[in-house]
């Protein structure tokens, strides 16, 4: 039976301390941990320790590339941060790789070079479905996924539906070539203008609720299918702006940690461990 491995993200919590942090996520009941290495090699020896001392998994996401537009620049670091993370040995690298204005050539270089890193240190590096990424559109995805059988992706459909303006009911055929590919999920619940609903916990999301449950659902019964071992998810509703803000207080809406506690027991719920 493949084990459901549900991680908190750091991300949204970056302000508190590697201690504070890792009681919050024992506290609150996840698995893991979902975070960026800290560029200081004292510090990150330092979260490292902590997560093994508390018996929480790791999966080390590659975000950084983002500040690196120019394709060589973005290269260099690619080759650098994935080389960094896999070293650490996690369960898996969830990278932001690629833009959506490179060349197909340029992305597949970049993905090659993913894979092989990968290949050295054992350890799947998987790409996250991204706006402003080489997946961030189904059309701009698809010729990757016809070209590179081995191709392996994190799933955070809500960027595909504020890049659709829909729930991709008019799309079956897209999800059905990308769902067996996924070997991470990002449970975040969008909708059509916006990768981020309010609260999906609010009836009125009661919808975009529903789709994506119905695709995370899809996922975790290919995974078993093949005989996984593991399939990890990361509840990853994120701070302002994603959480949205009152105009004038600007207060938040909500709480993203709140959120994020309330979909992993959802997950919890609904596929157990």
């Amino acid at each position: 039976m493949t084990k459901i491995r549900i991680l908190a993200p750091q991300w949204g919590n970056n302000e508190l301390a590697a201690p504070v942090f890792i009681e919050r996520v024992v506290e609150a009941g996840f698995d893991g941990i979902e975070m960026s290495l800290p560029d200081d090699g004292a510090e990150r020896e330092d979260w490292l320790r902590r997560i093994g001392d508390a018996g929480l998994d790791l999966v080390v996401s590659q975000w950084q590339t983002v500040f690196h537009t120019e394709f060589h620049a973005h290269r260099t670091a690619l080759q650098s941060l994935l080389t960094q993370a896999c070293s650490v040995r996690p369960l898996l690298v969830n990278s932001h790789t690629g833009k959506d204005f490179y060349t197909p050539e340029q992305n597949e270089e970049l993905i090659a070079l993913a894979d092989a890193i990968a290949r050295e240190y054992r350890v799947p590096i998987v790409h996250e479905i991204h706006r402003s990424r080489f997946s961030g559109h189904p059309v701009l995805l698809r010729p990757y996924l016809e070209r590179l059988p081995g191709l392996r992706l994190t799933a955070d459909l809500s960027h595909w539906c504020a890049a659709c303006e829909s729930l991709l009911e008019d799309q079956p055929a897209m999800l059905d070539a990308v769902l067996p590919r996924v070997r991470h999920i990002h449970a975040r619940v969008g909708h059509a203008q916006g990768p981020q609903v309010p609260d999906f916990r609010a009836p009125e999301y009661a919808v975009e609720l529903a789709a994506h449950l119905a695709w995370w659902d899809r996922v975790v019964a290919l995974r078993r299918a093949d005989g996984a071992p593991v399939l990890t998810i990361t509840p990853e509703f994120g701070p302002a702006p994603y959480t949205f803000r009152l105009p004038y207080t600007r207060q938040l809406v909500a709480d993203a940690w709140e959120l994020n506690v309330a979909m992993a027991a959802l997950l919890r719920e609904r596929y157990g461990r």
